[in-house]
């Protein structure tokens, strides 16, 4: 593949990438900045485009700034940590507008300035890291080791995060900025302890390995619950392993590690993972220590976080979120509010006290139940939660059944909402829908479905994640025949 030599960086682009031009191809470049000269490895070239990498830095640009973390530039987690926050919001707030208009091709409002983090390190609640028997060597390791150490280096087990294309291979991770710093110890000593007392680590070709996963959240309450996953290897006399058993023994042993190490940590769970993927949605999780749930707060409201419910992962962030999504839906206390996919409740709650009922759709069961126990919990009684697909619960039987809906809230996954969901929504006719999008491009598609019979009032760009692309959106639509009043 060719070298390009002294190319001006000009742009950014998509997915944290910047571009350039050369030869009237565009060329996407990660990690870079506009302004940066540099020589351009090209790894990957296509009939319009070409993708690279900087083989070296001739200039860099006045508008970097420097990154914090020592693992930047390897770890995908923040891809833009070497660009001011200022200039973060701008790119975001450009990244709404370009794909509102672009893809959506709708008559748009004055957009809201967005509304930047209130923090921009260790805002995070929850970070999930996975264990391998093998540890991701960077390519300054591989080049400034003996060919014999980089090799054995490779055998030596890590816990840290996945990387693209080595997907058996994980990142060892020493210090991450996104989460409290003692998540950083917990984790560490999970690994130090494991290594020490010879705990087998998860091969994941092989898939097996004692040391599988390890998931870690706090809450502004200050509680703290970590999930150890293990895998637990058969035994002669049973198909899955046994707790009572050589390998169990030392699993358990490590729980009790922790659990006398950090006493902050008040939920302590674990649970035996046989299946292909980490996810625990599925799996029976046990209690070690402490109980099986920590508690968030919002305004007055208690919010139960089990191992498995969904809670918004920057808190801070959250409420303004939720504070936007609340001003939008206009409640004066007669409305019917339907919340869809309303995960834990979270929203459903959150606007309770201003409706004369919320009712909430969510697909996950287990969710269901969590938003269940959050209206007990604070005494709201005017809420009502269902499971089930979306497409499949939300029918026009349901809402002659429930009420027309007079303001719709959605907050739908990065796909979307499904055609039918949207053909649905638009029959429900309500006044107000408030959707709330953490994938602007969808997003704008879903906007266009609804043109005809809806009008973008307002629309509210709001930063969730710091040193990433993505964005938050909210975004307000109203009945063509009502007058706007925002």
């Amino acid at each position: 593949m060719p070298l390009l030599e002294g190319v001006t960086i000009t742009d950014y682009a998509a997915e944290g990438k910047s571009m350039t031009r050369v030869n009237d191809m565009v060329v996407f470049v990660p990690w870079a900045v506009p302004g940066d000269v540099c020589d351009l490895q090209v790894r990957r070239k296509k009939h319009s485009f070409m993708e690279a990498e900087v083989a070296r830095y001739i200039e860099r640009s006045p508008r970097r700034t420097e990154p914090f973390c020592n693992h930047f530039g390897v770890c995908g987690g923040c891809k833009w940590q070497q660009i001011p926050y200022d200039e973060q919001l701008r790119m975001k707030q450009q990244q709404v507008f370009d794909q509102l208009t672009r893809i959506g091709k709708i008559e748009l409002p004055e957009f809201k300035p967005i509304l930047g983090s209130v923090k921009t390190q260790e805002y995070r609640n929850k970070l999930d890291y996975g264990c391998a028997n093998k540890r991701y060597l960077t390519k300054e390791e591989i080049e400034n080791l003996p060919h014999d150490e980089s090799q054995s280096l490779k055998d030596l087990p890590a816990i840290g995060f996945h990387i693209t294309g080595a997907f058996d291979k994980i990142l060892p991770i020493e210090k991450c900025w996104l989460m409290d710093d003692l998540h950083n110890k917990i984790r560490n000593s999970v690994r130090d302890y494991a290594i020490e007392h010879q705990l087998s680590f998860f091969d994941l070709r092989a898939q097996k390995g004692l040391l599988r996963d390890v998931i870690i959240r706090n809450s502004n309450t200050g509680e703290w619950m970590v999930i150890v996953q293990f895998c637990l290897p058969p035994t002669p006399t049973k198909e899955r392993g046994s707790w009572d058993d050589e390998n169990g023994q030392k699993a358990l042993s490590l729980l009790q590690y922790l659990a006398d190490k950090f006493q902050e940590i008040t939920s302590l769970l674990y649970l035996d993972n046989q299946k292909c993927n980490d996810t625990i949605g599925d799996q029976e999780i046990l209690v070690f220590k402490g109980c099986d749930h920590i508690f968030e707060t919002m305004e007055d409201l208690k919010f139960k976080v089990g191992p498995k419910s969904f809670y918004q992962t920057n808190t801070e962030q959250a409420y303004h979120l939720y504070s936007v999504a609340r001003d939008f839906a206009g409640l004066t206390g007669d409305e019917t509010v339907y919340d869809l996919y309303t995960g834990t409740g979270t929203i459903a709650n959150f606007v309770a006290r201003q409706a004369a009922q919320v009712i909430g759709i969510e697909y996950v069961p287990e969710a269901i139940e969590d938003a269940k126990v959050n209206s007990q919990l604070n005494g709201i009684t005017n809420t009502s939660f269902f499971s089930g697909d979306m497409k499949d619960v939300l029918s026009d039987t349901f809402i002659e059944e429930h009420g027309r809906p007079d303001v719709i809230i959605t907050d739908p996954p990065r796909a979307g909402m499904h055609p039918d969901v949207v053909a649905t929504i638009l029959r429900a006719n309500p006044l107000r829908i408030v959707y709330v999008s953490c994938n602007p491009a969808t997003q704008a598609r879903d906007l266009q479905m609804m043109d005809l019979q809806y009008r973008v009032a307002a629309v509210q760009p709001v930063d969730m994640f710091p040193h990433t692309p993505h964005v938050e959106n909210v975004v307000l639509l109203t009945r063509r025949e009502s007058p706007n009043t925002l």
